[in-house]
């Protein structure tokens, strides 16, 4: 049996064991399948051979990743580039109870979300890469889930358009992912809903039926609905129903989204980056409310040193010297302007800024010591470079995130601070970022856990503070609405009437569990 290591420890495979935990035989179009072999046959028969993987290194890849959630390794990884094929692969396993785990973004990995939980075959989206539509007036773009961020960039910059950015992401990182799974993006006063940037989208359910939702469920098809001016915008319906908001967030366990639409902005002419320092965070939490309120400034996040090191250097040696000439918190904020009188507009942004600023005490920088604004500026406007920031400081990263409001964020900081103190984790490997979300309604606040992969001793500590620390934070007040990995039981034992509401949820668009089993739905 093949072994393969993770996080500092090594771990058997476990192909071939859906076998022996479900049934020994499955059912398709009536005859008794009972080896892998007839059903690899049935699979080419959907698909073709040459677009089913079955490489034993490429397999294990797909069986752990940079999260303690422990995977299975997978039978195949089937290749899809249009939804007919999604479509017959989703009938296809509803006949021979195989479970199916929908990847779009490419490794490294970090939440255990497309992990096999029972093996299965891993629905590889990677090369659906078609951008549809681009509608400028409408600001809106159509794309299929393995387009990504550096992909789509250069073609909306043409047309004088944005993307809004989560925080540096992965170069490997599918756009439609990114918004599906609700990761925080950089502007807040453009977020209106917590479901922006995702508009409309086309899913095929763990019952392999097809389904649009919002505008997009006519009536017409989209050709009709393009020339009479709709844009497949409006995320609600069809109906007074929110389909959307049952699909996002759900981790591929009801179906697999095969297109779906993104809200876009205006691309500015002008930016201009402004950063305060400061040793603690509730030195700068009034400031930031009153710049939401006033709907002053474009980005606006808040970095530990740390993070903001590793965002700006590669290797570790360099975060380190960055990181002791940085103060221990940093609020970055971005100015811009646009088409229309774009330098009046960051002037008199900027003056506003600055009176604010002075009536807080607080002094606007537009660099650090050893750290220029525009090298920062460029960071937060790009996918991260090679390698993926995380990960540059010690190797690997546990990422511990939760929803809860901007003020509350500097208990919440004492509390991790107290915890990883009694563990024993070095405080210098904690990355904190704090990002407002809906106009300063809420915040997301991320703990970035560094650690070297391959010490078993540090690798066991990273492991006992992140489970100790998500416990007390909960206990606290965090809401975990991504619950991946341990939080999903978590959740379930804090609030039951809602976990059963989600099993209703799963038994209408998934009643034979093959919609990537064992997350969320416990």
């Amino acid at each position: 049996m093949t072994k393969i290591f993770i996080s500092g420890k090594k771990q058997q495979s476990n192909r071939g064991n859906y076998f022996k935990l479900s049934t020994k035989k499955t059912v398709l179009n009536n005859q008794q399948i009972s080896s892998e072999k007839e059903l690899r046959a049935q699979l080419e028969e959907l698909i073709g051979r040459d677009r089913i993987l079955d490489d034993s290194a490429l397999l294990d890849q797909y069986s752990y990743d940079h999260s303690f959630v422990t995977g299975r390794k997978p039978l195949w990884i089937v290749q899809v580039r249009e939804g007919k094929e999604i479509q017959s692969l989703v009938r296809w396993a509803n006949q021979t109870s195989l479970p199916l785990i929908p990847v779009s973004s490419g490794p490294p990995h970090f939440r255990g979300d497309t992990l096999p939980f029972l093996g299965g075959v891993i629905v590889d989206l990677s090369q659906m890469k078609r951008v549809m539509r681009i509608d400028r007036k409408n600001r809106v773009a159509m794309i299929e889930p393995g387009v990504r961020f550096n992909q789509l960039q250069p073609e909306l910059a043409k047309q004088g358009l944005r993307l809004m950015l989560p925080l540096c992401p992965r170069s490997t990182k599918s756009i439609l992912a990114c918004y599906l799974e609700r990761e925080p993006t950089l502007i807040p006063k453009y977020q209106w809903d917590i479901s922006d940037p995702l508009c409309c989208l086309e899913v095929v359910f763990g019952t392999g039926e097809l389904f649009r939702t919002g505008s997009s469920a006519g009536p017409g098809g989209l050709e009709e609905q393009w020339s009479s001016g709709q844009a497949q915008k409006n995320p609600t319906g069809p109906g007074p129903s929110d389909f959307l908001r049952l699909v996002q967030g759900a981790q591929g366990t009801l179906g697999i989204v095969t297109w779906a639409t993104i809200r876009l902005e205006l691309m500015p002419s002008i930016q201009k980056l402004f950063m305060v320092g400061c040793e603690k965070v509730e030195e700068v939490i009034d400031f930031v409310y009153w710049l939401l309120r006033l709907r002053l400034g474009e980005e606006c996040l808040i970095l530990n040193r740390l993070n903001l090191a590793s965002i700006i250097e590669k290797e570790s040696s360099l975060i380190e010297e960055l990181r002791a000439n940085l103060p221990e918190f940093i609020l970055l904020l971005v100015v811009a302007g646009y088409e229309r009188f774009p330098e009046e507009r960051v002037k008199y942004q900027t003056e506003d800024i600055k009176d604010l600023a002075e009536k807080y005490h607080l002094e606007l920088f537009t660099s650090f010591p050893k750290l220029e604004g525009e090298k920062v500026l460029l960071s937060l406007s790009q996918p991260s470079s090679e390698p993926y920031w995380k990960l540059r400081y010690k190797g690997s990263c546990a990422e511990l995130f939760f929803l809860t409001t901007l003020d509350q964020t500097p208990q919440f900081i004492k509390t991790m601070k107290e915890i990883i103190k009694e563990t024993g984790f070095d405080e210098k490997a904690l990355g904190v970022y704090i990002q407002p979300l809906q106009q300063g309604r809420c915040c997301h606040l991320e703990f970035d856990l560094a650690y070297n992969p391959y010490d078993q001793t540090e690798t066991t500590l990273t492991k006992e503070t992140f489970i100790k620390a998500s416990k007390a934070l909960m206990s606290q007040g965090a809401f975990f609405s991504r619950p991946y990995g341990i939080w999903a039981e978590m959740c379930q034992n804090q609030y039951p009437p809602n976990m059963m509401a989600l099993r209703k949820i799963k038994n209408i668009f998934d009643p034979n569990n093959v919609m990537n089993p064992g997350k969320i739905y416990l």
